[in-house]
């Protein structure tokens, strides 16, 4: 079992598109059995709370439900719990290499680290934007998440 965290700053815009995009994924590859995905926050902002409703429509039109999920801080267990943990941005990954113990930093990577196309390095924040700027989350990690599927799933099989 491989387990994939996603993280951004308040886990209702970008971590949980991230994660609506792969766990679709991995259900539509037959993977999921085997890749488990969750996501969380480096901030306590929003915990409890469902997805920001703009998330929630794009993905909708996507025929993805992440209604599901709940916000979430990042604590102490994750880092040896989840085998990578993705940042959405410079900040954030920062963030995480500085909480996380020294054994465990090289579980973490910038999220578009697996994109295929080259030149955008972060994900930007959305939150105080209109829809377009959900539309470009999506849009980045949609081309993301096959890359780290692929990279994942050759880890694990070792072709």
């Amino acid at each position: 079992m491989t387990r994939l965290l996603f993280v951004c700053m308040g886990n209702i815009c970008r971590s949980p598109i991230a994660e609506g995009i792969v766990r679709e994924r991995l259900r539509a590859r037959r993977l999921s059995d085997w890749i488990t995905t969750d996501s969380a926050g480096t901030h306590d902002y929003h915990v409890g709370k469902a997805p920001d409703r703009r998330a929630q429509r794009l993905m909708a039109g996507e025929g993805i439900d992440i209604s599901d999920l709940r916000a979430r801080q990042v604590d102490g267990f994750d880092f040896e719990f989840f085998d990578a943990i993705l940042a959405m941005d410079e900040g954030n990954y920062e963030w995480l290499r500085a909480e996380a113990p020294s054994a465990q930093r090289h579980r973490i990577r910038p999220m578009l680290s697996y994109a295929r196309t080259p030149g955008v390095d972060w994900v930007p924040d959305p939150y105080f934007g209109g829809e377009s700027g959900f539309r470009r989350v999506h849009e980045l990690i949609d081309d993301a998440a096959n890359g780290l599927i692929d990279a994942v799933q050759t880890r694990s099989t070792g072709d």
